[in-house]
């Protein structure tokens, strides 16, 4: 991967309405037995951040392993609440023939205050020669 996507912030993507039918759906998927809406539900609109990112450097969803994920919270999420997620690639490394790529995601609400940041690790292995698998 180019090593200049380095500090490069990706354009917006959403807005994504919190739904009482999205969270009832989400909690009973991962089996939430808590409260409210599950703290990691923004996985929804990060996976369109990242889909997006991806498509953008030209890096193939099928050569991404998903190493960590983790929120930073500065309220909880609430049914109403209107999603948009910014996501900027702020490490870059090889190891082992792979690329390991930290990215840091901020979410924010319809009025532009951030709701939450959501750090993850994806580990790319890169094409191969000649298209083989």
């Amino acid at each position: 991967m180019d090593p200049t996507v380095v500090d490069r912030t990706f354009p917006p993507v959403g807005p994504y309405v919190v739904s009482t039918a999205k969270v009832t759906e989400f909690a009973t998927a991962t089996q939430w037995r808590g409260t409210g809406v599950p703290p990691t539900f923004p996985i929804l609109l990060l996976n369109d951040a990242m889909l997006a990112f991806l498509a953008d450097v030209g890096a193939s969803l099928e050569r991404i392993v998903h190493g960590e994920q983790r929120f930073s919270y500065r309220r909880p999420l609430v049914v109403g609440d209107e999603l948009t997620a910014t996501l900027r690639v702020a490490t870059l490394r090889s190891l082992g023939g792979a690329d390991v790529i930290g990215t840091l995601s901020t979410i924010t609400d319809a009025a532009g205050e951030v709701v939450c940041e959501a750090k993850a690790t994806l580990v790319h292995t890169g094409t191969t020669e000649e298209g083989a698998a």
